[in-house]
């Protein structure tokens, strides 16, 4: 299924994308799209139950918002350095355990609401990332295929940084990654059935048209399912956590001098293989 939220920010209603591509209201069955529903399998039958019997009406997507796919997130939990070609091209080595940070829940917005650039940022940056989204309680698991078996689904995120706050200015990585607006997130919720295969995605992220980022989940330094048992040994995950896997070769970071980081009016598109397609215009804080 295609779970997503829409509506104007903070007053989303819970819908569903049909095979057809007709958006379908959910809020008759649920309250909302979180962790909650995630974790309840008779509630998720029976979307797709009434889904399948043609029972959900019709919502008209002119002019509607589409707001992050998932409301109530507990924590984000970010693997930053975590592709081949991305290490490569950064001149890092790669790390033999999965680099972590997080993110605030308060830096998610919907796919295609502005993205502010922050007072005083030179290095505002791209990464688009495959975003694993938690549907079962997951502690000290023992194995990757556990690790998959607690994914309730998957979404587009945009891991926006701002490359001098994160690596210039001290401390940890957090500063050049919680600024407002920073997790664009969705369209979709995809529930973990439609994609039988998440090392088998690719990722793509264009700037003012032009494509800067094309790579695949093939080339993860830790897999999808390992991350999930990896971060599970250091903290508990609760249904409606999120997981940002990490983004391919192509950030601005990565490039020759002078480097294009982001400015006010840029636009960046991005999308993964089966999970939708997101559109940000770019402004200044």
């Amino acid at each position: 299924m295609k779970l997503l939220r829409v509506g104007t920010a903070g007053r989303e209603r819970p819908a569903l994308l049909d095979p057809d591509g007709t958006l379908r209201d959910l809020s008759g069955l649920v309250a909302d799209i979180d962790g909650t529903l995630l974790a309840d399998e008779d509630a998720l039958g029976r979307i797709r139950s009434a889904a399948e019997a043609g029972d959900l009406p019709a919502l008209d997507a002119a002019g509607l918002r589409t707001g992050p796919p998932l409301a109530r997130i507990g924590k984000i939990v970010c693997i930053g350095l975590n592709y081949h070609d991305h290490a490569r091209e950064t001149g890092a080595e790669p790390p033999a355990e999965p680099v972590v940070f997080f993110k605030a829940p308060d830096t998610v917005v919907g796919p295609d609401d502005t993205v502010l650039i922050p007072r005083g940022s030179v290095k505002t940056d791209w990464e688009v990332e495959l975003a694993v989204v938690i549907g079962r309680t997951a502690r000290y698991l023992e194995s990757a295929e556990e690790g998959l078996a607690h994914v309730a689904g998957y979404a587009v995120a945009h891991d926006v940084s701002e490359r001098e706050f994160q690596i210039e200015r001290g401390g940890t990585w957090d500063k050049g990654k919680n600024c407002e607006t920073f997790n664009p997130l969705g369209p979709w919720l995809v529930t973990a059935d439609e994609v039988p295969d998440p090392q088998d995605l690719s990722l793509r992220l264009w700037v003012n048209g032009e494509l800067k980022q094309d790579g695949t989940t093939a080339e993860q330094i830790f897999p999808v399912g390992e991350v999930v048992r990896y971060v599970s040994r250091f903290m508990t995950l609760y249904p409606g956590d999120v997981l940002n896997t990490g983004t391919p070769a192509g950030v601005a970071m990565g490039r020759p001098e002078p480097k294009p980081y982001l400015r006010a009016g840029d636009v960046v598109e991005l999308e993964v293989t089966g999970l939708g397609r997101q559109r940000q215009v770019f402004a200044q804080a």
